[in-house]
């Protein structure tokens, strides 16, 4: 009974260095978080989630180089479910380098943060991306915003209205994070 003690006191040295160990940086391997998947949609380049917090630290603050996430977004050579794997790639990428939640708000407050208005002063989507209206809001490839419907801090969900460009019919698109889209 005299080790108990001692043995207590190891026991919870190792758990804190364990601790210490597991939130150290590592390099080569983005740390991800959000529970959602760690392959990026297809046709999307991976990014690893940035080790500083300023837009200096990630080379590319509002107004230079931005992310390229947003390029394929309603490319002709794509379709809507390509589209929506992409929006939902850029809150994943949002999230990570935040280290927290999505954006929330009306598509316009959303698309205001991922275009640079965020703490990291980083455009997510560069900001005269030609998905985004005059109302600042991020549209599918029909015109329509999206309407984002927030499941929790860590899942969006991503509406288009489709092509008959009536949101809430028949043809709507919908990626739910977690679901899977079928490929076209």
């Amino acid at each position: 009974m005299r080790n108990r003690p001692t043995f207590l006191l190891a026991t919870l040295v190792a758990l804190i260095l364990a601790g210490v160990w597991f939130s150290l940086p590592r390099s080569g391997s983005p740390r991800l978080s959000g529970g959602m998947s760690s392959h990026p949609a297809p046709g999307v380049a991976a990014t690893p989630r940035p080790a500083a917090t300023t837009a200096a630290a990630l080379g590319h603050p509002v107004g230079e180089e931005p992310s390229h996430l947003a390029d394929e977004l309603n490319s002709p050579s794509g379709d809507i479910h390509a589209d929506l794997r992409i929006v939902n790639e850029i809150f994943r990428q949002y999230r990570s380098a935040t280290h927290g939640t999505n954006p929330v708000g009306e598509n316009a407050e959303i698309v205001r943060v991922l275009t640079g208005r965020n703490a990291l002063e980083f455009a997510f989507i560069p900001p005269n991306h030609p998905a985004i209206n005059a109302k600042g809001e991020l549209c599918d490839r029909w015109g329509t915003p999206f309407f984002f419907h927030q499941l929790s801090g860590v899942q969006m969900e991503i509406h288009s209205a489709g092509p008959d460009r009536v949101m809430w019919t028949a043809d709507d698109q919908v990626l739910t994070p977690g679901l899977y889209l079928p490929q076209r």
